[in-house]
């Protein structure tokens, strides 16, 4: 294990964006600046952020904002510095790969949003990459760090569910079109030569989730669409939207489960929680969220019985049993941070790497062609 640091400095590019600058500088990293990140033996690790981007009066305004000292708009010069110890990467994704090479060429570790890269090809690229140093190298995968996903991966592994049989997955909201009330989203997700759409974006989480929660994705079928085919942009201009906002999803896993997730921008929600998995087995189900768990046993399962002629006297949700938190489980974002930043001061690998990012850009670009070519697609096994 290498000396213990006093200090890490974060080149945190792309802060001025939406979940950047949210989840990850202010609730992740200005939160163990505040801190401090602490180690297994108990010492303690100073954070530092630089900022970095394209946009020097958003920077300095940030910079000023949350008493940040150092901020810069050039990538080069930043990793250059022999201060700096991590590249933190959440560009869009037309900038991301070139930027990671970089950062990985100048020696510094690295962690990333996703999806790593545009194609398959350049994600397994880089996965070479990252493999060939001896760096440590992370990719986002915020939502296993939920609490309501933390929840649902004890009970797998507790085996509540008997034989798991289905995994059936609501996301999405309502995102304006922007003629007459603002989107809640920028305009270039909803332009695919920009990087754009909900498959590109979604399916690299589903691909970690469903890893993460039940095994391997061995096959896709989906079917992708744009509802709204124009909206308006943050200057009130109309444009084109050539990027699907809504993808239907079914996954074969590995054991004979089927996973079913309908991911939309279209959608308007009538459920707890802006995504919610139910989880199916022979000895149980439960229904996760962002935060919440509920189960029921097999044990405690109403028998319903169907009759249209009749109103259904049955109050179905009261019928099952929340699931307690049973640990400290704060913002996933920041929990991956000082996991990954644990994995950098130890000197060891991040078990989220660049090769289970590349896998998550494989299932995005095989859901967009099971929808172009109408059938369902293997999905073959990647390694380096």
């Amino acid at each position: 294990m290498p000396d213990t640091p006093k200090t890490l400095r974060i080149a945190m590019n792309g802060v001025t964006g939406r979940m950047g600058y949210r989840q990850h500088l202010v609730r992740s990293i200005l939160a163990l600046r505040d801190e401090g990140l602490t180690l297994a033996d108990g010492s303690i690790v100073q954070i530092e952020p630089v900022l970095l981007g394209r946009n020097a009066e958003k920077l300095s305004q940030l910079a000023a904002r949350h008493n940040v000292p150092d901020w810069s708009t050039d990538i080069d010069a930043v990793l250059a510095d022999d201060t700096v110890d991590v590249y933190f990467d959440a560009q869009v994704t037309s900038r991301r790969a070139p930027a990671v090479r970089a950062a990985i060429a100048a020696g510094k570790h690295v962690y990333m949003e996703k999806p790593t890269a545009e194609t398959l090809e350049e994600a397994i690229a880089l996965a070479h990459l990252g493999a060939k140093s001896d760096l440590t190298i992370g990719v986002v995968h915020d939502k296993l760090y939920l609490p309501g996903l933390v929840k649902l991966r004890r009970l797998v592994d507790e085996g509540f569910f008997g034989r798991i049989l289905s995994l059936r997955g609501e996301f999405g909201y309502w995102v304006f079109d922007g003629e007459h009330q603002t989107a809640q989203r920028p305009s270039w997700n909803y332009r695919s030569e920009d990087g754009g759409g909900i498959t590109v974006d979604m399916f690299c989480h589903w691909n970690y989730v469903l890893e993460g929660i039940l095994g391997r994705v061995e096959s896709v079928t989906a079917r992708t669409t744009t509802h709204l085919p124009e909206r308006w942009d943050e200057t009130g201009a109309r444009y084109d939207a050539t990027a699907d906002d809504a993808a239907y999803g079914i996954f074969d896993i590995e054991g004979g489960i089927i996973a079913q997730i309908n991911s939309s921008w279209t959608v308007r929600v009538h459920r707890d929680e802006l995504v919610e998995f139910q989880v199916d087995g022979t000895h149980g189900s439960a229904v996760a969220g962002l935060r919440n768990c509920v189960i029921q046993p097999a044990s405690a399962s109403p028998k319903p019985v169907w009759n249209p002629d009749l109103p259904s006297g049955e109050p179905f949700r009261e019928q099952w049993i929340p699931v307690p938190d049973n640990d400290d489980l704060e913002n996933g974002f920041k929990l991956q941070w000082v996991e990954f930043l644990r994995d950098v001061v130890a000197g060891r690998p991040h078990r989220f790497d660049l090769l289970s990012a590349a896998r998550g850009v494989q299932l995005a670009e095989l859901g967009l062609r099971s929808s172009d070519e109408g059938r369902r697609l293997p999905v073959p096994e990647i390694s380096l």
